[in-house]
């Protein structure tokens, strides 16, 4: 394969497996996101493709060429942590000059200058590294990474310890440049945002194996199992004579998932019958804790409704209608 080849990969920490017999593939010039909760195994396996773990088992492969036996710094792939890890000892532009030593001074200065313009922080390059932001930090460390020109990009949560405004900032700076270099890239989240914003292949982790693995635009739609969509934030799962209540017919041995903001209140009379408490008024919208009954089963979830519907705040709880947005759901297996 053109890319990055994972086969039967286990990475093994004392009796404590991190990733267990994991393969995924990585085609050249394609982002793939690893997604999954802390301690799920995603990071212990960049860093094995970095060959900054051993692997127990298996292999990795980069364009049909066996990376066990090539040392770290030969591999010619880049790695971004999340801290940055520049050194202070050195302004910006010796941060980002680390790795490409081998060019003339000139050559240098250029690419310097070039990696700063392309990561929007022009003019810095004699900047002290304590004088900057969380944000200005990292775009620097990301150039340093570009500088020697990688083949492969691994990045293992280079925002998470930035803000939510930053963070989004950064993430179009990102992926404008993945796709001017048109770059491969293994990015390492537990933030469902990042990953649907940037990757083209989501691989969706959990105790060091794989839940799921689909297109960013098919997963969400076809995570393949009742674990995947949890993670997605799918709730609450209903059986089929619970789907059935709102109209929609599934396989016995299925479930319907419903998607967050799949559930809608509507006034009494309309749908099903509801309770909703602990009502709250959030980006324009009213959200309230819903339940209702099925039978012997009872079914709790998250509704929204527009704020035209005029519910009460002051109310513990209130009976309201309950309708599901269809588009907002899919259906998995019962037992997955």
């Amino acid at each position: 394969m053109d890319g990055l080849t994972i086969s039967q990969a286990r990475v093994q920490y004392g009796q404590v497996e991190a990733v267990k017999d994991l393969s995924i593939e990585v085609p050249w010039g394609t982002v793939t996101a690893l997604l999954g909760p802390s301690g799920c195994g995603k990071s212990s396996l960049l860093r094995a493709i970095a060959g900054l773990e051993p692997l127990a088992a298996g292999s990795i492969s980069w364009r049909g060429r066996n990376m066990e036996p090539v040392p770290v710094h030969q591999r010619n792939f880049g790695m971004m942590f999340q801290d940055g890890q520049l050194f202070p000892s050195r302004n910006v532009s010796g941060n980002i000059a680390y790795g490409i030593a081998h060019l003339s001074k000139d050559q240098r200065q250029q690419k310097v200058n070039d990696l700063l313009d392309s990561v929007g922080l022009s003019g810095y390059q004699n900047r002290s590294i304590d004088t900057l932001s969380g944000g200005q930090a990292q775009r620097v460390a990301l150039a340093r990474c570009l500088a020697p020109h990688p083949e492969l990009l691994l990045l293992d949560e280079p925002l998470s310890a930035l803000d939510r405004a930053l963070r989004e900032e950064l993430l179009i700076t990102l992926r404008q440049i993945i796709r001017d270099l048109e770059l491969t890239v293994v990015y390492v989240t537990h933030d469902q945002d990042e990953a649907f914003s940037l990757a083209d292949q989501i691989v969706i982790m959990d105790k060091g194996k794989i839940l799921a693995v689909n297109s960013a635009e098919e997963i969400w739609t076809h995570p393949g199992s009742k674990a995947a969509a949890s993670f997605l934030g799918y709730r609450p799962f209903l059986s089929a004579g619970a789907a059935a209540q709102f109209g929609m017919q599934i396989p016995t041995d299925s479930q319907l998932a419903v998607a967050p903001g799949g559930l809608k209140m509507c006034p009494l009379g309309q749908g099903i019958a509801a309770t909703a408490r602990d009502l709250r008024v959030r980006r324009g919208k009213y959200l309230a804790a819903v339940s209702w009954r099925q039978g012997n089963e009872v079914y709790v979830g998250q509704a929204e409704a527009g704020l035209g519907m005029h519910l009460s705040k002051k109310r513990t709880s209130q009976a309201v209608g309950l309708q599901i947005q269809r588009s907002e759901t899919c259906v998995v297996p019962v037992l997955s």
